[in-house]
């Protein structure tokens, strides 16, 4: 049966909407001093699987070296990816600012596509700009110009410098989250009230379910989905084909939202072809191959093995989550949207829909250390 909507319901209600929009407010209005916190907050997230597996390997009591061996072994494995990806982009950017430069100066135009289409392209895009953007002579011009960026920044404006000095920060606030993230976990459930611990603990482990399959499953799955694409692209030839590879995997964060970029690399090897003088048709398919393959490996491998039969939010659900959290919040939005999606989603499916949960999870939850 229905509860009746009593006085103190309705002013229950209203007070529970009140609280929600003032901590909206708040978090709005505190964005620039939270966001390293949360950022700090979702990278030891992340890496608190490393430090447990580190633990058990190396027989450890502490967590403080596991970590910094985490610290570390993570550090060490994108100075690796660094080293040989970067004079690898570099070289891409030299063979794309030809292609730019080629096709500004030609007037060759692609038979099947309509040629109003393509001078919209020319009139709208400076390639030769873009040619003198992506004309990079070494690593040593690189590092001047973020220098001569950063000093322009730093002499331009004190709030910028504020700004700045707050991310350097997030590596003190990961060090420390980290240290003590099962104490800070163990607190959180001391600070719930007794009488309201199952209800809680029960949407938290929802919440924890979802985000351990978004968070960690997805990520690594977007990983190897972005190493795949840029693996494929370098072995069809295509310019800029490791950063739009990498670009894919970051896309894939959202399941399927990498298809958007099939429009991008249509483009992309428009340009080629006209600049470069290769034929559109033979590269174009072989990008399609690399994306029907990478998608193949996607559903058939990595989702079963990563992912299991655990379900997730509906990628539907998920973009639309980022859009509105985003659009409220900002970057912080963007951080805390699934967390908080799942627990409206779970609220709903226990309050309104009236689903309970297993109440074995809720008190395998209260019995965690």
């Amino acid at each position: 049966m229905s509860r009746p909507f009593t006085f103190d319901r309705v002013v229950r209600i209203l007070f529970t909407i009140a609280t929600v929009l003032t901590i909206i407010w708040l978090i709005n209005l505190l964005k620039d001093v939270l966001l390293p916190f949360l950022v700090a907050c979702l990278i030891a997230y992340i890496l608190e699987p490393m430090v447990q597996h580190n633990r058990r390997l190396l027989r450890l009591k502490g967590r403080v070296t596991a970590i910094f061996v985490t610290l570390f072994e993570v550090l060490f494995f994108f100075s690796v990816i660094c080293y040989f990806l970067v004079p690898m982009i570099i070289d891409e950017m030299h063979h794309m600012a030809k292609v730019f430069s080629a096709y500004a100066a030609s007037s060759n135009y692609v038979s099947f596509m309509p040629e109003d289409f393509q001078d919209f392209l020319r009139r709208n895009i400076d390639f030769k700009q873009l040619s003198e953007l992506f004309t990079v002579k070494d690593i040593t011009t690189i590092v001047e110009n973020v220098l001569n960026t950063v000093w322009g920044i730093i002499t331009g404006s004190l709030g910028m410098v504020m700004a700045i000095g707050s991310w350097c920060i997030v590596a003190l606030y990961v060090v420390f989250i980290m240290i003590d993230y099962e104490r800070l976990n163990k607190g959180f459930r001391h600070m719930v009230p007794p009488a309201y611990r199952t209800t809680v603990f029960g949407i938290a482990d929802d919440v924890k379910n979802s985000m351990n399959h978004y968070f960690r499953g997805q990520a690594l799955v977007a990983s190897i989905v972005g190493i795949l694409f840029a693996i494929g692209f370098v072995i069809v030839g295509l310019p800029m084909g490791i950063v739009l590879g990498l670009f894919i995997g970051v896309l894939n964060m959202v399941p399927y939202l990498q298809l958007i970029s099939i429009a991008p690399t249509a483009l992309l090897c428009l340009v080629y072809s006209v600049g470069g003088g290769h034929p559109y048709w033979p590269i174009f398919w072989q990008c399609m191959a690399v994306y029907i393959i990478v998608q193949a490996i996607q559903d058939l491998f990595l989702i079963p093995k990563i992912m299991g039969k655990a379900m997730g939010l509906n990628p539907a659900v998920i973009l639309l989550s980022l859009s509105v959290w985003g659009s409220l919040l900002g970057f912080i939005g963007l951080i805390i949207a699934l967390p908080l999606t799942t627990l409206c989603l779970s609220y709903y499916d226990r309050y309104i829909i009236r689903n309970p949960r297993d109440e074995h999870a809720v008190n395998d939850a209260l019995k965690a250390p």
